[in-house]
């Protein structure tokens, strides 16, 4: 069996992470493909008004709305996002979490970052003083 490099293929049903724009961060689907270089998205759940938007500015994520219509209509999106869970789906995902940690972390005052760095300090402390107790104890 000969597989192909790339694992996610730009097809209608495809949610993609936008990169550049007012909706950078935000999640879409392809509705349509427009030429090689163009797709129609929407995102009725997220805030992403249907609009043409470039390959070079989307992320293929790995989730796919399955059977979803070529150029359905918002309300046949919404059906078929909530139908299919995708949106709980992506929040499951390592990848959203790690954008949701990212968010949390630049949102951080001084003192927030102190304490985080107070805490990962007393975590290392514990963790190195409990390695040694058990290297201790086995020799």
């Amino acid at each position: 069996m000969v597989q192909g490099a790339f694992k996610r293929e730009v097809q209608v049903g495809r949610i993609v992470l936008l990169n550049t724009g007012a909706d950078a961060g935000k999640l879409a689907v392809i509705i349509e493909i427009i030429d090689h270089r163009r797709a129609l998205i929407d995102g009725p759940t997220t805030g992403v008004a249907r609009q043409p938007f470039s390959y070079n500015h989307l992320t293929l994520t790995p989730l796919v709305v399955k059977d979803l219509p070529r150029g359905a209509g918002e309300k046949v999106v919404k059906k078929y996002l909530a139908k299919h869970d995708t949106l709980a789906n992506w929040e499951k995902t390592a990848w959203a979490q790690k954008i949701a940690t990212r968010k949390t972390r630049a949102s951080l005052s001084d003192f927030d970052r102190f304490k985080v760095q107070k805490l990962k300090s007393q975590r290392r402390f514990a963790l190195g003083s409990a390695i040694a107790q058990a290297k201790k104890q086995s020799a």
